[in-house]
């Protein structure tokens, strides 16, 4: 490839990006607070649940095992 192809590809490239980048819609602050807290909340489902396997399984296993 010859230096001119390298950059006529580059330019090719950044102007596809540069047009690429236009169609992108960012969420909304009520969106982005939305979806945060619903992360959040689902964390703190996952991490009580597994706690509670958890200490269930200790249980069985620490009555099993003198």
């Amino acid at each position: 490839m010859t230096f001119a192809k390298i950059t006529e590809n580059l330019k090719t490239f950044f102007l596809e990006v540069k047009t690429e980048t236009k169609k992108v819609t960012f969420p909304t602050k009520e969106d982005t607070i939305g979806t945060t807290a619903v992360v959040i909340v689902l964390i703190l489902i996952a991490t009580i649940f597994l706690w509670l396997v958890d200490v269930s399984l200790s249980t069985i296993i620490a009555k099993i095992l003198p």
